[in-house]
């Protein structure tokens, strides 16, 4: 059977802002009295330097949009953003759109139909045949299991597929009115837009990563830990401060027994792929699976440079990695998402 490798990456990101100008500019003015206070300390604390917003607050407010303008916008917003992340990633491959077999689209924060992955495909020149798959409302961890079935395809058909996360969290600011607690102002403080694709194709490609496993474990009875609820003013977020205790209790395990399913072991691991869902993430993965500082470094530069742009952030951290001066022989992908779900993914380089 065919190998999947990741052959090629492309990201694409609007417009960025500092957090502190977002902080000045605008979301000082958002909340009010007490809560003010609390939410300029969430955001001081954010692990966040820098973000970028296709609907920027500082020049568009859509806190009191209702979702019908949203999701509008989001189709407007999104195709450009999601065409170059494509290309960008079919040139590194040395492919054409016409050559996809199999294209994935994982994005929860707008929907359409015709979706993304139609409206792509026509653009970009896909073939009549090319099949598509669409990854909805799965949050912050979509790209792994995206990654997973598109692997499964190539390693199946002998046939390249392609994989875009796209998710345009900005469209999602609540309005002042709206009831706020922390997990709204964590939100609000963390999120960013952005784009990422990749071509996986069969057989061993220099420079790339073929994809050995992708695994996952859900903790249901955590389901209400995490919750993405489609309101009348865009989709409002829950987040329970209880979410890195989940996941301390499930990381060492979901990571060692993937590795050891390939005759590995954490110390054998030089690039870790960590989903920044917060400082707070980071900090308990990093203890549970007892890595030393450098590990968790591309994570917190993406954080940092880059916000947490949902299912895309991951990718943009193998990206990161990829283009290092020493890029890692094996990585670890973790994300993080509703469920409670912890997804893993283990790469090799090809070369």
């Amino acid at each position: 059977m065919a190998v999947p490798v990741i052959a090629g990456l492309g990201t694409a990101q609007p417009p960025g802002a500092d957090q502190d100008e977002l902080w000045d500019g605008f979301f000082s003015k958002h909340f009010s009295g007490t809560t003010r206070a609390l939410a300029q300390r969430i955001f001081a604390n954010s692990g966040v330097s820098r973000r970028q917003a296709a609907v920027n607050p500082l020049l568009e407010d859509v806190s009191d949009w209702p979702t019908e303008r949203r999701m509008r916008r989001y189709q407007v917003e999104a195709l450009p953003l999601g065409k170059e992340a494509v290309s960008r990633a079919l040139t590194a491959a040395g492919l054409d759109a016409g050559d996809v077999g199999l294209f994935v689209v994982c994005s929860c924060t707008g929907y359409a139909t015709p979706g993304l992955d139609i409206l792509l495909a026509r653009d970009l020149g896909m073939a009549p045949q090319t099949q598509r798959m669409f990854v909805g409302h799965m949050g912050c961890y979509a790209a792994l299991p995206g990654l997973g079935a598109a692997s499964d395809f190539v390693t199946a058909r002998g046939r390249p597929a392609l994989l875009l996360c796209a998710e345009l969290t900005s469209l999602h600011i609540q309005p002042s009115s709206a009831r706020v607690d922390t997990q709204q102002i964590v939100s609000h403080a963390l999120f960013s837009d952005a784009a990422v694709a990749a071509v996986i194709v069969p057989g061993d490609r220099p420079g790339g990563y073929a994809v050995r496993e992708v695994t996952s474990v859900t903790d249901t009875s955590t389901a209400d830990h995490m919750t993405w609820d489609v309101t009348d003013t865009g989709f409002r977020m829950g987040l329970s401060p209880k979410v890195p205790q989940v996941l301390s209790a499930h990381v060492r395990g979901l990571v060692d027994d993937l590795l050891a399913r390939h005759g590995s072991s954490s110390s054998e691991v030089d690039g870790w792929a960590v989903h920044p869902g917060g400082p707070r993430i980071l900090n308990v993965v990093e203890r549970e699976l007892a890595l030393p500082p450098e590990g968790m470094a591309a994570s917190r530069a993406v954080l940092a440079e880059h916000g947490n742009c949902s299912s895309p952030t991951v990718l943009l951290i193998v990206d990161r990695l990829r283009r290092a001066a020493d890029p890692p022989r094996r990585i670890v992908m973790l994300a993080f998402g509703p469920g409670l779900t912890l997804y893993a993914a283990l790469l090799e380089r090809t070369d």
